[in-house]
């Protein structure tokens, strides 16, 4: 098996990517290693790593975010992990923890319309974009113009992430959607 590493715009984030499916389809986020634990035997692995501090799963992907320590230290380590897993043909999630939930989304209905348009961008223009690098938007809200969304994977904590959210979306927004005023992360 050979997992290729590709660097992201976040110095401390990496993606693996394993040569085959991870979800398919979606994203899944671990934030700390009971989150992990409780879910996906592999992300648990990856955070018994020292120095991860957040496993990121995309259709094909896997980012792997570290805290402390140097990529040439943690870096063997975590593909020995993600090639232990996909070797030993164990199951990515624990029974009942295969659907992330998340924070519900929140709009007026007299602005589904608006809304719909905003998840299409960000669907076919923006998500597919950010996933090269290891990262995943969502939308979390809309309210006043203001379109809320939520940075995942390389894009959290990223140093550019501000610039991707202020020349990108945002005014790829205000060009399709003229009521939308801002853009920000939640």
């Amino acid at each position: 098996m050979f997992i290729q590493t590709e660097a992201t715009p976040n110095p401390a984030t990496l993606k693996f990517l394993p040569g085959r499916d991870v979800l398919g389809e979606g994203t899944r986020s671990f934030k700390d290693e009971d989150e992990a634990r409780a879910a996906s035997p592999l992300a648990a692995k990856l955070f018994g790593v020292s120095g991860v501090s957040g496993v990121f799963y995309g259709p094909d992907f896997i980012t792997v975010t570290k805290a402390v320590g140097e990529w040439q230290h943690i870096k063997p380590a975590i593909l020995g992990a993600i090639m232990e897993h996909y070797m030993s043909g164990g199951p990515l999630f624990l029974e009942a923890a295969a659907e992330e939930t998340s924070g519900a989304e929140f709009f007026d209905p007299a602005d589904a319309e608006t809304v719909a348009t905003i998840k299409e961008l960000l669907d076919t223009r923006v998500r597919p974009a950010v996933a090269q690098d290891g990262g995943d938007i969502t939308f979390q809200g809309f309210r006043d113009g203001v379109v809320f969304l939520n940075m995942r994977g390389s894009c959290a904590g990223c140093p550019s992430s501000t610039a991707t959210l202020k020349s990108g979306i945002q005014n790829l927004m205000r060009h399709f959607v003229p009521s939308v005023t801002e853009v920000r992360a939640v």
